[in-house]
């Protein structure tokens, strides 16, 4: 802070502009540097432009400021025992040997933006050598501050072992900001794999590895921004090298939380390197940027680290008006880096040569095709046609480098020509057959004629083969598609931000193709989160794609799942749909021995009145279900346990047994828990059954009551005796009790309770 026993503020201000505008010899240079450090204050700018002016013979108004900074620096080092020197300040720059905190500064490592870095030792609590940003002096401006903080609060979110760490923050004794970053010892990207003349996959490889760094800050809602070589940073570690991403200074926060900050940064400014900047980030006053920026970035990188060169050239923008950037880029389309390669001079080939270990010249064969589709993807200029995320870019690299179909190749022209020419073969061959015919006559004729049709059928062959293949292209399409949609679910789901995965589901088309973790974790967990809201309809989604996925590779991972999706189809009516959920059930599950899983797959299955073919295979599992009841302590038997036996002998007409049962599993049972109205809807039915009219609406107004008592607008997990779905099924026996007895039940309709579900039909 300045001393004021000297003299005010403002002329503490003006002089140290002054001193320091009138060191700066460039002319350029001092009036880019009164431009930042008077912005928003014209009066104080035209008094330093004045006393510029008069500079020339006022050798004491030099001394007065020089006076004025050594007395500030004094005031400094008495408050705060600072070790800044008064020159350094002025100049913008720390001195080497100065001590901020716990941190000696020992030389610069460069500049960029509103901060410099240096090599820094820290002497407590550890000794160890790190990286200090601190914001230069005369950029300490509202928006300079407001980034770096946003840089300083974005590094400090993510944790990745591609992205360099922030070990610590504060301000020095000037009040300007820095923080301090784990010294990354690499050298940039590009100049890393030239020097070790890495071959196209193992550069391939090191944009995988960023790819995945840059998808984890997406995950945790920062765009970078300003990604190109400089600021990735790879080094060898026990023979692997490792990438580094660095700079986060011009960041943007996705989803707000450091965004108000930022924004204020970009207001009239072009923020990021044009060379490797999407066209939206090109728009001075654009706030419309989103994580697709930082895709188009990485394709800038992927082009550079392919062919040696940026895809565009850089003096192309030195040359260009600010203003008329961002036509440039919407309009100039990179030279594709095969066709680059292709027709490079043998001077440029031969500098290639250096940079590579594979031949150089063999380089545009080997990305002509599958990754010239992948780098055009990604630097679309509708950014809606770009990869949706990195790690979709990710995927198809290494798709690319296991010789699998990518994504990114649709089929070219050439491609549909060759097709058209093989299908209509037969048709050439035999109309010159037949020419050769009627000159050769009758006996030549006749086998041309079979030759013609061998042809034929083998094209008709070839025809199916090649519509099969399409047909599996645009399957693994999808597959890619899918696993791509179920990964940003999965992400929106860990940081709680059901609502968002819930909205990814639901543009969803069809279920995945193959078992994963993610879509269990993220079907079952937005599932369960929408059930507890009474979104039956899109919580009935989920669960059904469940059973598609256990189909594919029963885990036996998901019983309680069937318990939901049977109450949740159940609940909506579908008769059809339910029907079929209950045979897969019964049929997947002969060989149950588990007499408690039984129960539950039983349960799962009795919700609807019992379809004769259907009871022998439940049969099979009511036994296994019923022979277990037995061997369990009596206890047991007065929750759950009893349920699916009482159930089961109601549903076969055995209305006595199912009193006795269903009394036996009453007799512990309370109103505020989800079997005791599935237990008394059971009974009011067999009692009515029996002819006992008065004992059936005794059972059901019990069940009736508890069930509206714990029926409430806003129904929250972990609130309940019982998860959402116990009392949905309780719900579905009480209603079906109700229309027995002539006394309807009628509950709140919430969510999306009374539509259909809207999924694809369970196969």
């Amino acid at each position: 802070m300045w001393g004021t026993n000297q003299m005010d503020d403002s002329k503490q201000i003006e002089d140290a502009l002054f001193f320091t505008a009138l060191h700066i010899t460039d002319p350029e240079e001092r009036r880019a540097f009164l431009n930042r450090a008077c912005a928003g204050d014209d009066p104080l700018r035209l008094l330093i432009d004045e006393m510029l002016a008069a500079a020339e013979g006022a050798e004491q108004l030099v001394n007065r400021g020089l006076s004025a900074i050594v007395h500030s620096a004094e005031d400094c080092h008495a408050l705060h025992g600072s070790m800044e020197h008064p020159a350094s300040a002025a100049s913008g720059n720390e001195r080497i040997g100065t001590k901020i905190g716990p941190y000696t500064l020992v030389e610069s490592l460069g500049k960029g933006g509103g901060g410099e870095v240096y090599l820094a030792v820290q002497h407590e609590p550890v000794h160890r050598k790190v990286a200090l940003k601190v914001i230069k002096l005369g950029m300490d401006t509202r928006s300079v501050i407001a980034r770096f903080e946003a840089e300083r609060q974005a590094l400090a979110m993510m944790d990745h072992p591609y992205i360099a760490r922030v070990l610590d923050a504060g301000s020095t004794t000037f009040g300007r900001p820095y923080f301090v970053l784990e010294l990354v010892n690499g050298t940039p990207i590009t100049e890393f794999c030239n020097s070790h003349h890495f071959d196209l996959r193992q550069r391939i490889g090191l944009v995988i590895s960023v790819c995945h760094a840059i998808q984890h800050a997406h995950q945790k809602g920062i765009i970078h921004r300003d990604i190109k070589p400089s600021n990735i940073l790879v080094s060898m570690q026990d023979g692997i090298p490792v990438p580094k991403v660095i700079d986060f200074g011009i960041a943007k926060a996705i989803e707000g939380h450091i965004g108000d900050a930022t924004s204020e940064t970009v207001q009239g400014q072009m923020l990021g390197t044009p060379a490797y900047m999407s066209p939206e980030q090109a728009c001075i006053n654009s706030s419309d940027i989103d994580t697709r920026s930082d895709i188009y970035s990485l394709g800038a990188l992927l082009y550079e680290i392919t062919t040696g060169r940026p895809p565009f050239d850089m003096t192309d923008f030195k040359e260009v008006p600010r203003a008329d950037l961002p036509r440039l880029l919407s309009e100039k389309e990179p030279v594709r880096p095969s066709v680059f390669l292709k027709h490079a001079d043998p001077a440029e080939l031969a500098k290639l040569g250096g940079m590579f270990s594979s031949d150089p010249s063999r380089l545009a064969s080997m990305i002509r095709g599958d990754l010239d589709w992948i780098i055009v993807k990604a630097m679309e200029k509708d950014r809606s046609r770009r990869y949706e995320t990195a790690n979709g870019l990710a995927l198809d690299l290494q798709r690319f480098l296991d010789n699998q179909p990518v994504v990114a190749r649709p089929p070219g022209r050439m491609y549909v020509l060759r097709k058209l020419v093989g299908r209509n073969r037969a048709v050439f061959v035999s109309s010159a057959l037949i020419l050769l015919a009627l000159v050769g006559g009758l006996g030549a004729s006749t086998i041309l004629f079979y030759k013609a049709r061998r042809a034929e059928m083998r094209q008709t062959e070839l025809r199916k083969l090649t519509e099969k293949a399409l047909e599996n292209e645009a399957h693994l399409r999808r597959a890619a598609e899918t696993r791509s949609r179920l990964t940003e679910a999965v992400a929106h789901a860990r940081q709680d931000d059901f609502e968002g995965a819930a909205r990814i589901l639901g543009e969803m088309e069809t279920p995945p193709s193959e078992p994963s973790l993610d879509a269990i974790t993220a079907l079952r967990d937005v599932g369960m989160w929408l059930g507890g809201r009474k979104r039956w309809a899109e919580a009935c989604k989920c669960f059904e794609w469940l059973l598609e996925i256990d189909k594919l590779d029963p885990w036996r991972t998901v019983t309680l799942n069937y318990q939901a999706c049977g109450a949740l189809l159940a609940r909506t009516g579908d008769w059809e749909r339910y029907q079929r959920f209950c045979q897969i059930l019964s049929d997947a599950h002969q060989k149950v021995s588990d007499g408690d899983e039984a129960g539950r797959i039983l349960k799962s299955c009795l919700l609807q009145p019992l379809v004769p073919e259907r009871q022998a295979s439940l049969a099979v599992i009511a036994k296994v279900s019923e022979d277990w009841l037995q061997t369990i302590p009596q206890s047991q038997k007065f929750g759950w346990g009893s349920l699916p036996s009482s159930l089961w002998r109601f549903r076969i007409g055995d209305w006595e047994a199912a009193l006795e049962v269903s009394a036996t599993g009453a007799m512990g049972a309370t109103p505020s828990s989800a079997h005791f109205p599935s237990y008394h809807a059971i009974r009011a039915m067999a009692f009515e059954r029996t002819g006992d009219s008065v004992a059936a609406h005794e059972s059901f107004e019990k069940a009736r009551q508890a069930l509206v008592a714990k029926w409430p607008s806003d129904w929250s997990e972990g609130t309940h005796a019982g998860y959402w779905y116990d009392w949905l099924f309780a719900a579905v026996l009480v209603q079906e009790a109700g229309e027995m007895l002539g006394t309807p039940l009628s509950l709140p309709v919430d969510g999306n309770a009374a539509e259909a579900p809207d999924s694809p039909t369970i196969k």
